[in-house]
């Protein structure tokens, strides 16, 4: 069984489609082998943030965005924010709302069941 992407809005869903060409053909390209091989692709490419949250790191000629997930039961992959990246070190207001939604979505899931 493949992996699932699924997004924790329609406004995240278009922030993405909104990116720059080059960073879209990215995520485009990336998210179709996590629906293959999962959501660790490794460095330079996917990277752990710690208590679950992943970062899947964009890079292209218009600059550097970094889009937000979590994984669910199910081989389920929920993209929860993307932003682009204008300083060295990810600005924690970014880290904190990815956070805040992940746990949104695991506290309805658990709920769920």
């Amino acid at each position: 069984m493949n992996w699932a992407i699924t997004y924790y809005s329609d406004s995240v869903q278009e922030g993405i489609l909104a990116l720059p060409a080059g960073l879209l053909a990215r995520y485009l390209r990336y998210a179709d082998k996590m629906e293959i091989y999962g959501p660790d692709l490794g460095m330079p490419h996917t990277r752990a943030m710690g208590e679950g949250l992943f970062e899947l790191r964009l890079k292209a000629a218009e600059g550097i965005a970094r889009v937000f997930y979590c994984t669910m039961v199910g081989k389920r992959i929920i993209i929860l924010h993307q932003f682009t990246k204008k300083t060295r070190k990810t600005p924690p207001k970014e880290l904190a709302l990815a956070r805040r939604r992940m746990k949104e979505v695991k506290d309805v899931d658990t709920q769920g069941t």
